[in-house]
C-alpha cells in the first residue's frame, strides 16, 4: 500500500535523526522532477485546448466578417436601387458614394486619434526625480 502513495506526500523512511543529508536532497530532487513534469504535461494540454479553440474562433470570426461584408454591400446596392427613382441614376450613386466616403473619413479620423492617443500613452515616461 504505501508504494501506492505518491512520492510527493509519501512518509519518510524514518526520523531526521537517521536519515542523511545526501538520501534527503535525492528525494528533493526527484520531488522537484515529479513536479516539473506534472507541470510540463498541464501546460502542454493547456496550450492544446487552447490551439482547438482558438481554430474555431478564427473560423467563425472569418465567416462573420464575410457575412457582414456581403450585407454592406446589400444596403449599398438597395440604397441605389431605392434612391434610383427619385434622384436618378447618377444622383443615387452619387449620394451613395459620397454617403460612403463621409463614413469612411469618419471612421479613419477616430481611428487616427486613437492611435495617436494609445502611441502617447505608451511614450509617456515616468520623470526621474
Amino acid at each position: 500500500m504505501a508504494d501506492d502513495v505518491p512520492p510527493l506526500i509519501a512518509p519518510s523512511t524514518g526520523d531526521a535523526a537517521t536519515r542523511s543529508l545526501v538520501e534527503d536532497v535525492k528525494n528533493l530532487v526527484e520531488d522537484g522532477r515529479t513536479l516539473i513534469e506534472a507541470e510540463v504535461a498541464y501546460q502542454k494540454s493547456r496550450a492544446a485546448v487552447a490551439g482547438a479553440g482558438a481554430k474555431g474562433i478564427a473560423g467563425w470570426t472569418l465567416l462573420a466578417l464575410a457575412l457582414i461584408f456581403f450585407t454592406l454591400m446589400a444596403l449599398v446596392v438597395g440604397l441605389l436601387l431605392a434612391l434610383a427613382p427619385a434622384m436618378g441614376s447618377w444622383g443615387a450613386l452619387l449620394t451613395v458614394v459620397l454617403g460612403l466616403l463621409t463614413s469612411t473619413a469618419l471612421s479613419a479620423w477616430v481611428a487616427l486619434r486613437r492611435w495617436k492617443r494609445v502611441r502617447a500613452a505608451l511614450a509617456e515616461t515616468d520623470p526621474v526625480p
